[in-house]
């Protein structure tokens, strides 16, 4: 039986939760030169996004969001104020992925005046919103899954970040050029 790294067992548990691989990129950011021309737009997209937010330096799908500060920042740059983005701990992975992850999947659904907000005790203290008040983006990745390695699947995360954008176009929060 061959060996299976990490990382490929990440990636398979994504495409068996979600029944295969995405078909394309997300919406609007299909433009002539390919994937790589995609995957870039998308990288500048992030650095535009979360520019100035501290302990956030986005280089890469990979590493750059080890923290989860990048993917809390991203949000933040949104949705101001669904969370205190200053009160976050660059060390504390678990709770920035599921803040993160919570937010995307609430604050996409507008209105959304359940959404999970951080206690004064910081972001493990708050109300995780329920089936029935999620929408928006789909729960792609899993805390427990960014949390046991400490370098981020780049497929993994760019999956997660073209769905994220793809969300906020459907809402009218990114702009895109008409055709």
């Amino acid at each position: 039986r061959p060996r299976v790294g990490t990382r490929a067992q990440g990636r398979s548990a994504i495409l068996e939760k979600f029944g295969g691989a995405a078909k394309g990129p997300a919406p609007h950011l299909r433009r002539s030169g390919g994937a790589a021309t995609v995957k870039t737009m998308l990288l500048e997209w992030c650095r535009a996004r979360t520019r100035g937010y501290p302990n956030v330096d986005v280089q890469n799908f990979s590493g750059s969001w080890g923290s989860g500060l990048a993917f809390c920042a991203l949000l933040h740059s949104f949705f101001p104020d669904a969370f205190d983005f200053a009160a976050l701990e660059p060390n504390a992975r678990r709770d920035n992925f599921a803040l993160a992850f919570a937010t995307a999947e609430c604050v996409s659904a507008a209105p959304a005046p359940r959404c999970p907000r951080p206690a004064p005790g910081g972001a493990g203290d708050r109300r995780v919103p329920s089936r029935r008040e999620r929408a928006g983006c789909a729960p792609l990745l899993e805390v427990e899954d960014m949390v046991r390695l400490p370098v981020p699947d780049a497929k993994c995360v760019y999956t997660y970040v073209q769905e994220l954008y793809r969300c906020l176009v459907a809402k009218g929060l990114v702009k895109t050029k008409k055709r």
